[in-house]
């Protein structure tokens, strides 16, 4: 037998032993730290119950198929007796025989060659067992908003999206309902994931990491869906004044790295125009969150977990600018890049960056200062948003801070232009 035989045996068999030692090494851990003696294996055995997997997989291959399946199943038959033992004895926490399953399946994983889905397998049986008291923690503060609201989105994503025709239907640009409504679900996502956070953190600081992270998504969404937030949420103004600020800020991160990957000469170009407004932006939020840090109160946690309706509001908006943009192309062309630009900072950024990035006929500097219009006209959309809809300190403070945001991008358009 060659070394590389040798190998292709001794290596499956190996990565097979180490899995199982991972996981007894677990179990026989939980069980002295509960004072308890391991009733059915520990670390010796579930060694062995890998390897005793692998070993049949290639017996199975290498000798005689009958004889390699008899052994799996014995282990099996085994692992089943232990259960079915523990049972009598009315113990009915199951985990030890189920993880021995788990490792004696993953072991035969290996034997038959799939070492990297076997090992996988094994890790992150011993990170469940590990992370068992997090776990049940996370399942008991579920709450029922959580559980229907999960349900609901899994419905939204899984059932209705499949369905959904790609078109487009009528006259150009056209009506996408899958794509549209993958927006409403990224809408629907983000307010869920704000009130994930809210949960998990706190309401002081749920929101304004719900707004930095929504911010990769869309900053239009986070200060319509946060100025929402300040009606029923008074208390919470100052927390999710910064969530907005920090969701803007992020807009010029993203749209200076998404430039950047498209379009290298107008990301250059584009420097000026976002440096400027990020940088005074930044203070702003530094100095709110400062001051966020010592505020105190709670709050009541939102009904409405999706804010479904106002997704779906905020999409049909967007197919509404996305046919008022293709007439002002069609009656300005070319001379129509900067309204054309102001009018998709009114819809999306992103589809602004993209149209930009490929435009190969304008000049770096040209594309990037219709970037900077674009996202200063979303900037002043965000800022009604806040005016129309927000209410009391929230509104004051995300006011001033766009106002700033806004400033300095004019200011940043005009000294590239001298």
């Amino acid at each position: 037998m060659t070394f590389q035989e040798q190998l292709d045996i001794g290596l499956p068999l190996g990565i097979a032993a180490l899995g199982g030692l991972a996981v007894g090494i677990e179990r026989e851990w939980s069980a002295r730290a509960a004072g308890e003696t391991p009733r059915f294996a520990g670390v010796r055995t579930f060694l062995l119950i890998g390897l005793l997997g692998a070993m049949s997989v290639q017996l199975m291959n290498l000798v005689s198929v009958v004889a390699g399946a008899a052994i799996l199943a014995a282990g099996a038959a085994l692992i089943v007796v232990a259960y079915v033992r523990s049972i009598l004895r009315g113990d009915i926490d199951s985990t030890t025989e189920f993880a021995a399953v788990v490792v004696l399946a993953s072991g035969a994983l290996a034997g038959a060659g799939k070492l990297a889905i076997a090992s996988a397998i094994n890790a992150f049986t011993a990170l469940v067992l590990v992370e068992k008291s997090r776990i049940h923690s996370l399942v008991f503060r579920i709450r029922s908003e959580e559980l229907v609201a999960g349900a609901r989105f899994a419905v939204l994503a899984l059932v209705i999206l499949p369905l959904l025709p790609e078109g487009p239907y009528g006259p150009p640009p056209g009506f996408r309902p899958r794509d549209l409504w993958t927006l409403v679900l990224l809408f629907s996502g983000l307010s869920f994931a704000g009130f994930i956070a809210r949960r998990a953190v706190g309401a002081e600081k749920g929101y304004p990491v719900a707004g930095l992270l929504g911010g990769l998504i869309s900053s239009t969404l986070v200060t319509l869906n946060f100025s929402r937030e300040s009606r029923a949420q008074p208390k919470l103004a100052q927390s999710l004044a910064v969530g907005v600020l920090a969701a803007c800020i992020v807009l010029f991160a993203r749209t200076a790295i998404l430039t950047f990957v498209m379009n290298r000469e107008i990301a250059l170009a584009a420097i000026p125009y976002l440096a400027i407004p990020f940088f005074a932006g930044l203070i702003v939020l530094g100095f709110e969150a400062r001051k966020n840090l010592g505020t105190s109160t709670a709050g009541e946690d939102p009904k409405n977990p999706l804010r479904l309706l106002s997704a779906i509001q905020m999409v049909l908006a967007f197919q509404a600018a996305l046919y008022l943009m293709q007439w002002v192309i069609g009656q300005f062309g070319s001379t129509g890049v900067l309204l054309t630009a102001g009018l998709l900072g009114l819809t999306d950024v992103d589809t602004l960056i993209f149209t930009m990035s490929k435009q190969s006929a304008l000049a770096p500097d040209f594309a990037a200062q219709a970037l900077a219009i674009g996202i200063l006209s979303n900037t002043l959309l965000k800022l009604g948003i806040a005016l129309g809809i927000g209410r009391g300190k929230f509104r004051m403070i995300v006011s001033v801070g766009l106002i700033v945001i806004a400033v300095f991008t004019i200011v940043a358009i005009v000294l590239a232009r001298l």
